[in-house]
């Protein structure tokens, strides 16, 4: 270890690279915002474990030697004003949920059995319980994923890190506020100068990773038929499905475009149990297909990592890891070959320790010192919970990968079809149905 506690192998990592390049990259962050979080039922103390591990190996700290600034912009944030978090949000949802005073008695006296609770009409129960500091909560994560992306749009920064953020509804599934939308919602009216068209509105992507689908997101920018005339928001869920899986959700199956209910900006690629680093390199190209001809200005990208390996839901095989399909490879594609100004957040994630490691990770990659994968975990109070490899590493899990050659031949298939719909309503053409197009 050297005398900041970064291991020696990490901290010739990050300085081996090429630093003449400053890289705009900012971090959201303060000790409000970490404690706060920690707070949350479902994630008791990720936060601080993240931060610590982050700040540990010095990621924070980094100096440009040529020209003696920091790497990275801290991001103190600011909790969201009602008015913000009712660009989305019910106000009378909001009401409830930022009064005090609704929180102040236990969840079991919260929970009564009257079917006109509020906390029940609200989804303040079950995977949501109400906890004391979710007024606080609510207006500080939504404040920090909007600083975040108003740090995009005023061009102070050029990629923007929010891992307190990345939920992506009112109370459901672990979430109560919609932080995602908020962002999207403000990094759309963003006004973009052409070169050829001269000014236009902001296109962003959104780009789910979670294990989960991303309901919330998705069903806020959904138009049955593809009805918007100049769509602004492209939503992309990547996620597991399955009988009885959270979320049940109608638009959570295979995008298909011949159906009256498809949108070509609301979309979904399912994947089955045992999905494995190559299973993602294979839907890659398709990914990348959507996001070429959507043309994006700023991309979201929900980084949940409830579907690595070693996750409690024990679902896919995924691995943080640097071979071709990996977390780290697929996030290193969108940072540093897509061009668009991008949004990191957080999301899912049950094994703290790992999720730790996947955003340290994460944002080595951002800053283009990438910590290796052998990195030594280093000396700090929460070393223990690293047991036992002490490495930077999530390797992959073994169990059988269900994606069969078949299944992935049919999402090339569809998603082919669907960026040339996008090419063309882009470029004025009409929404055609899948058999049209293929006999145009």
């Amino acid at each position: 270890m050297d005398d900041r506690g970064v291991s020696r192998s990490a901290a010739a990592s990050l300085h081996s690279a090429d630093t003449s390049e400053l890289i705009h990259v900012g971090y959201v962050v303060s000790n409000d915002l970490a404690k706060i979080s920690s707070l949350l039922p479902s994630n008791i103390n990720r936060s601080l474990l993240v931060h610590s591990l982050v700040k540990q190996y010095g990621l924070l700290n980094l100096v440009n030697p040529w020209s003696s600034e920091a790497f990275v912009r801290i991001i103190c944030p600011t909790p969201a004003t009602p008015e913000d978090l009712t660009t989305y949000h019910t106000r009378r949802y909001i009401e409830f949920v930022l009064n005090a005073q609704n929180f102040s008695r236990s969840s079991s006296a919260n929970s009564s059995g009257s079917s006109n609770d509020l906390y029940a009409e609200y989804g303040i129960e079950e995977d949501c319980p109400a906890f004391a500091s979710l007024p606080h909560y609510v207006r500080l994560v939504g404040g920090a994923t909007m600083a975040a992306a108003n740090a995009l749009v005023k061009d102070e920064v050029d990629i923007a890190i929010c891992w307190d953020g990345g939920r992506k509804s009112k109370a459901s599934g672990f979430c109560y506020v919609a932080d995602c939308v908020l962002a999207i919602l403000l990094l759309k009216k963003d006004r973009i100068i052409d070169a050829e068209a001269g000014p236009r509105k902001a296109r962003v992507m959104y780009l789910d990773l979670d294990l989960h689908f991303s309901d919330g997101v998705s069903q806020a920018f959904y138009s049955p038929g593809g009805a918007s005339n100049e769509p602004q928001v492209l939503t992309l869920s990547i996620h597991h499905t399955s009988l009885g899986f959270f979320p049940v959700s109608q638009l959570s199956s295979l995008s298909d475009c011949s159906l009256h209910s498809f949108d070509p900006f609301t979309l979904s690629l399912p994947l089955a149990r045992g999905a494995s680093d190559a299973t993602f390199a294979r839907i890659w190209e398709s990914v990348e297909s959507i996001k070429n001809a959507f043309r994006p200005d700023y991309v979201v990208v929900q980084c949940g990592v409830d579907g690595l390996a070693g996750d409690p839901y024990a679902v896919w095989n995924w691995s943080l890891g640097s071979s071709e399909g990996s977390l780290s490879w697929c996030l290193s594609r969108i940072l540093h070959v897509w061009q668009c100004k991008t949004l990191l957040v957080g999301g899912g994630g049950y094994n703290h320790p790992n999720a730790a490691r996947a955003w340290t990770h994460l944002t080595s990659l951002a800053l283009r010192k990438p910590l290796p994968m052998t990195a030594d975990i280093p000396d700090h109070p929460a070393f223990p919970l690293y047991a036992p490899s002490f490495t930077l590493d999530v390797p992959p899990g073994h169990s059988q990968d269900l994606n069969t050659d078949a299944y992935l031949s049919e999402v090339e298939t569809r998603f082919a079809e669907i960026a040339d719909i996008i090419w063309r309503v882009l470029g004025n053409d009409e929404v055609v149905s899948c058999s049209s197009e293929l006999n145009a």
